[in-house]
C-alpha cells in the first residue's frame, strides 16, 4: 500500500450496491439495442430489462425506503445514506427510462412492423377490424370488468402489486367530473390481443399478425361501462408495491402456511413506485399520490406502453426467423440415456456446462436412482424448480419404488413459493420427506445424493451444481454441474444434508466449503494464502467468477492481494462494489461482465496456489446474505482433466471474449472490449455454441 492509498475502509473504495446493480441492468438494456441480436431476442431484453426493474423496486427500493423513514443511520461501504441512495436511485434511472422508451419506439417497433408484426392502436383499425373486436370485447373482456367509483360514497378502490389499470376521468349530465377505476384483466387475457380477421383490406399475409393493447381495447368501449356519462379520458397506469416481507420463522408454527399468507400480503405491500402513462393529467397523478401516499418523487410518468415486462408475449409468435437459432445441446458419450450413469460416475468425476450441455443426464440420474434395485435412498436440495419439473416426477417415481426420499424445499425462494409449495405438497402426498429449510437460514445450495447398495459396501453418488434443479431455466443459464462419487465430498453432503433435516450441528467439512460455517474462512484464507505465495515465489493469480461483489471483508482480501502484486480477473455479471486499477490499491484487479445470450449464472474461484492450482464451483456469490445467512456449498474440482477444462478452455476464453465482454472502470462504468489491431473476435457464448463437448476431453 503506498503513501497515497486510502485505508482500505475508505468509503471512496467502494461502489454503491444499488447503483452498480443500475449499471448491469444498463446492460441487459444495451442487448435490446444491439441488432445483432434476432428482433424478437432484442424485445425479450427490453422485457427482462423492465421484469428486473420491478423487483428492484419491489425488493431494493422499497428496503431503502423502509430505512429512510426509520432514520436508520447505518450506512453500506460507500458511505450513502438510504435518502441520498434513493435520490440517486431516480436521478440514474430516468435517463435509462428514456432509453428503454426510445428503443421500444424508435428502433424495435419500426422492424416489428416491417417484420409484419403489427401493434395498432385502436383508433388506426378499419371499420370491420373495430366491429370484431367489439363483438369479442362484449363477448369475453365485458362480463368479467368492475368499474370501481371513486367518491364520497365509494371508498378508493385497493389496487394490487403490479395489476394494470385504467384511470378514468368521467363527466355526468350536470358537469361534475368524477373518477373511476378499471383492473385491467391481463391475468385472465393476453396483454397483446389478436385482431380478428376479417374481409376488410383484401387478402392477408400469413406471416402478418396484428395486435392491440388490451387497455386500448378497454379504453375503447368504456361506453358501455359507463352508459348515459361522458367519458374525459382514460390512462393506464400501474403500482409497484413492497414485496420484501420478512417470515417470522421462530414464530411461525407451520412455514408453509406462514408462506402462503406471506404471499398474499405481498400483493397488498406498502406502494413504492406508480407508472402512469405520459397521458394522464395531472389533477388525476395528483389524487393518486394522495390516496395513496406517496410523494411525487415516486410518481414515474412513462410512455406507452406501461408495463413493459409483459412484451415477453411477442416470444410465443411462430416467427422462428426474427430468434436466436435453435441449437442441440450435447451429452457426454458416457452419460448417454442407455448408459449406467452409475458406473459412468464410478470411473470419473464428470463435468456438465450448460445450456451448451443437455440436463437431461442430471434428470436420468435421479431416474436411473428411481428405479434401480440397489438404490436406497435420494436426497435432494430444491431451490427454484420451475412449473413443469422432470426431477420432481423422477423423486415421485423413486418414492412409488419405495426408495427412501428427501427434499429439502426452500419455501423461502423469492418470487418462487407459489410454485415450491405446490411440489412440497405434492411430494409429501407421494410421502417424500419434505423439509421446508434451516430456521433463520435460506438454503440455497445445489445438492442431490443417491445412496447405493454395492458389493464392496454403501456408495454415495452425488450431483453439486451452481444452478437450479430446472429444466427450463438450464437451456438459458450458463452453469455447472458436477457427478462424483468421491468418499470425502460423500461424507461432507451426508453431513450437510443431517444438519438440514435434524439437528446436527457441523462446525467442519472434509472438503466442501459450507456457508455459513466454514465457506468465508475458506475463501480469505486462500487469498491471504495467496499473497504469502506471490511473495515468497512470485506469479501470485485469482480468477473469481461470480454473480456479485458485495461483501467488504472480501473486497478487503482482494485489495490486499492486489497491493502485494497478485494478479486478479473478476468476471462479475452483475453487482461489483469494488473499484478496479485504483492507483496503490486495486492496480492488479481487472473486472469484466458478460451479458449476452445466456444468462451468466456460474461461480468458479481459482486460486493458482504456487502452481498447485485449486479451483472451486457452487452456488455462493460473495455477499454478505450468502457467506452468513445462506446455507451455500462450494465444491472442488481435483480431476486433472475437468480442472484443464475449467481453466485452459472455459474461463480463458470466456476471458478472451471481445464481443460481449464488458470492461469496467474504477468509477463504476464499463467499456465494451472489441478486438484489437490483428485480433480474431472472440464471442464466448458462441464459441461454446459452434464448439460442443470440447471440454470433454481436456486432459487428453
Amino acid at each position: 500500500m503506498t503513501d497515497s492509498a486510502p485505508p482500505l475502509d475508505s468509503p471512496s473504495l467502494y461502489i454503491n450496491r444499488e447503483l452498480s446493480w443500475i449499471r448491469f441492468n444498463h446492460h441487459v438494456l444495451e442487448e435490446a439495442q444491439d441488432e445483432g441480436h434476432p428482433l424478437l431476442e432484442r424485445v425479450k431484453f427490453l422485457s427482462i430489462f423492465a421484469n428486473n426493474l420491478d423487483e428492484f423496486f419491489m425488493i431494493r427500493v422499497s428496503g431503502l425506503q423502509r430505512q429512510a423513514a426509520q432514520g436508520v443511520l447505518k450506512a453500506p461501504p460507500d458511505g450513502m445514506t438510504a435518502s441520498e441512495q434513493l435520490v440517486a436511485i431516480e436521478k440514474a434511472l430516468l435517463p435509462e427510462l428514456a432509453l428503454q422508451y426510445d428503443c421500444w419506439t424508435k428502433e424495435i417497433l419500426p422492424r416489428l412492423y416491417s417484420a409484419g408484426i403489427f401493434i395498432h392502436l385502436y383508433k388506426e383499425l378499419d371499420a370491420e377490424q373495430k366491429k370484431a373486436l367489439r363483438t369479442f370485447f362484449i363477448e369475453e373482456v365485458f362480463p368479467v370488468l368492475t368499474p370501481l367509483a371513486f367518491d364520497s360514497a365509494h371508498p378508493f378502490p385497493f389496487i394490487s402489486n403490479l395489476s394494470l389499470n385504467l384511470a378514468i376521468i368521467i363527466r355526468d349530465p350536470k358537469g361534475k367530473e368524477l373518477f373511476a377505476r378499471i383492473k385491467v384483466p391481463t391475468g385472465l387475457f393476453p396483454r397483446l390481443v389478436r385482431v380478428p380477421e376479417t374481409g376488410a383490406g383484401g387478402h392477408r399475409d400469413n406471416k402478418q399478425v396484428h395486435l392491440v393493447y388490451l387497455e386500448d381495447l378497454v379504453a375503447a368501449h368504456l361506453d358501455l361501462l359507463f352508459p348515459g356519462l361522458e367519458v374525459v379520458g382514460a390512462s393506464p397506469f400501474r403500482i409497484t408495491r413492497d414485496a420484501d416481507l420478512d417470515i417470522e420463522v421462530d414464530e411461525a408454527s407451520d412455514l408453509l402456511t406462514t408462506v402462503e399468507e406471506i404471499m398474499e400480503q405481498r400483493a397488498r405491500g406498502t406502494p413504492v413506485r406508480i407508472e402512469v402513462d405520459s397521458s394522464m393529467h395531472e389533477s388525476t397523478c395528483h389524487m393518486l399520490e394522495k390516496k395513496l401516499g406517496i410523494g411525487s418523487h415516486m410518481l414515474y410518468r412513462i410512455g406507452h406502453p406501461v408495463g413493459m415486462a409483459d412484451l415477453m408475449e411477442l416470444l410465443s409468435l411462430d416467427r422462428p426467423d426474427l430468434k436466436d437459432p435453435p441449437f442441440q445441446p450435447s451429452i457426454p458419450p458416457e452419460l448417454a440415456e442407455e448408459k449406467d450413469i452409475f458406473s459412468a460416475i464410478r470411473k470419473k468425476d464428470i463435468l456438465l456446462f450448460h445450456p451448451y450441455d443437455s440436463f437431461s443426464p442430471v434428470i436420468n440420474f435421479i431416474r436411473q436412482a428411481a428405479y434401480d434395485p440397489d438404490v436406497l435412498a435420494i436426497k435432494i436440495t430444491l431451490y427454484r424448480v420451475g412449473s413443469k419439473s422432470p426431477i420432481v416426477q423422477a423423486l415421485l417415481e423413486a418414492r412409488e419404488n419405495g426408495k427412501a426420499v428427501a427434499a429439502l424445499i426452500e419455501l423461502k425462494a423469492r418470487f418462487d413459493e407459489e410454485n415450491n409449495i405446490g411440489w412440497a405438497r405434492a411430494l409429501e402426498r407421494a410421502g417424500v420427506h419434505v423439509v421446508y429449510g434451516v430456521v433463520g437460514l435460506k438454503v440455497h445450495a445445489k445438492l442431490c445424493m443417491v445412496v447405493r447398495r454395492e458389493k464392496d459396501g454403501i456408495r454415495r453418488y452425488m450431483h453439486l451444481g451452481t444452478g437450479n434443479y430446472n429444466a427450463t431455466t438450464s437451456r438459458v443459464y450458463t452453469d455447472f454441474g458436477m457427478f462424483t462419487c468421491d468418499r470425502d465430498i460423500g461424507y461432507d453432503v451426508a453431513n450437510l444434508f443431517n444438519f438440514l433435516t435434524g439437528y446436527a450441528r457441523i462446525e467442519k467439512y472434509r472438503k466442501l466449503a459450507v456457508a455459513p460455517v466454514t465457506l468465508r474462512t475458506a475463501i480469505i484464507t486462500r487469498i491471504d494464502r495467496e499473497i504469502e505465495n506471490h511473495r515468497e515465489h512470485g506469479g501470485g493469480h485469482l480468477i473469481f467468477k461470480m454473480n456479485a461483489l458485495v461483501d467488504q471483508e472480501c473486497i478487503n482480501s482482494l485489495y490486499r492481494a492486489s497491493q502485494a502484486g497478485v494478479t486478479i480477473d473478476l468476471q462479475v455479471r452483475g453487482i461489483c462494489c469494488l473499484r478496479p486499477g485504483l492507483p496503490g490499491t486495486s492496480e492488479k484487479i481487472t473486472v469484466s461482465a458478460i451479458v449476452g445470450r445466456f444468462l451468466e449464472h456460474a461461480r468458479i474461484y481459482y486460486f493458482r496456489n504456487g502452481g498447485d492450482d485449486e479451483v472451486f464451483l457452487g452456488s455462493a456469490d460473495l455477499m454478505p446474505r450468502n457467506l452468513d445467512r445462506r446455507v451455500e456449498v462450494l465444491f472442488p474440482v481435483t480431476d486433472p482433466a475437468i480442472k484443464k477444462a475449467l481453466l485452459s478452455i472455459i474461463l480463458d476464453t470466456e476471458l478472451k471474449d471481445n464481443q460481449q465482454l464488458r470492461l469496467m472502470s474504477g468509477d463504476g462504468t464499463y467499456m465494451r472490449k472489441h478486438p484489437e489491431s490483428g485480433e480474431a473476435p472472440v464471442d464466448s457464448q458462441l464459441w461454446f455454441l459452434e464448439h460442443p463437448g470440447i471440454w470433454y476431453n481436456a486432459g487428453t
